[in-house]
């Protein structure tokens, strides 16, 4: 790490450069914002926006079992039960059993019920607040590993399963007829999504991380002429809101998160005129 805070010191003159959790901060953002740009346009194409926030809440309850069952490492734990509840959500949603949102909200209502439940006995809630808003600032350079190898395998995916999703989403029928495993892709994607706000939840925070996710590619949806350009400005769009919003937030000396998010929606605004066009 030595050599790339080095490099950023020689690149970014700045004061706020010169504080390591600046820098950390940064490259989190830099390894963060790329993985909700793409993943956005599926799950924006997918009408798949209350998702995320369901997978959100459900952070709550991994932590909270990971305590019932006295397990140390609450990132695991979240992303072990993160896992499952996409694909238990996925699997109930296949079925048709109801409509997909009324799925969505009776798991996200569940779910974070469940975990305020377990964690506020006897007052105990107060040292997991932080989950709810997240702090960026806190990334450290093990956090950045994890990240750096969250957004290669992410992308190493997304290439395989990226036109068998996208036809799907486009014309499910026709995606049978052509030998797409629908369900299987639909799987893949949940994991994907559910990998990327675990990872994330600890900085982008419960109440934000929906967000990040939709906005950035609702934006580009707005302008874009076709797929390849709305990836490519998904990623733009999340990739500027983060960096434009953490070094915002460090001016104003307010919530990273949160700055990220009106940077992210203040985009979005800005190109919602352009959609007719």
């Amino acid at each position: 790490m030595s050599a790339i805070y080095a490099a950023m010191d020689a690149l970014l003159p700045f004061e706020w450069a010169s504080y390591t959790f600046m820098k950390n901060a940064l490259l989190a953002m830099l390894l963060i914002t790329p993985l909700f740009g793409v993943l956005g346009t599926m799950a924006v194409d997918n009408k798949m926006a209350f998702f995320s926030d369901a997978l959100g809440h459900s952070a709550l309850t991994g932590i909270a079992l990971g305590v019932v069952l006295g397990v140390s490492n609450q990132q695991a734990s979240m992303l072990v039960f993160g896992i499952a509840w996409a694909l238990l959500i996925t699997r109930i949603k296949q079925r048709n059993t109801a409509s997909a949102d009324t799925i969505i909200s009776v798991f996200s209502s569940t779910s974070v019920a469940l975990g305020l439940v377990i964690l506020a006995r006897g007052g105990a809630f107060a040292k997991y607040s932080g989950y709810l808003v997240g702090d960026i600032l806190a990334v450290t350079p093990q956090d950045l590993l994890a990240l750096a190898v969250a957004l290669a395998g992410t992308l190493l995916v997304w290439a395989y399963v990226f036109n068998p999703l996208l036809l799907t989403s486009v014309n499910a029928s026709l995606a049978g007829s052509r030998g797409v495993r629908a369900r299987a892709v639909e799987y893949v994607f949940v994991v994907l999504v559910a990998v990327t706000v675990m990872l994330s939840i600890r900085w982008v925070g419960m109440l934000l991380i929906n967000s990040l996710l939709i906005l950035p590619a609702a934006a580009s949806r707005n302008v874009a002429k076709n797929a390849a350009w709305y990836i490519r400005l998904s990623v733009a769009f999340a990739l500027f809101s983060g960096v434009a919003g953490l070094l915002g937030s460090y001016y104003l000396n307010t919530s990273a998160g949160a700055a990220v998010v009106l940077v992210a929606a203040a985009i979005y605004f800005i190109t919602l005129p352009l959609r007719r066009k």
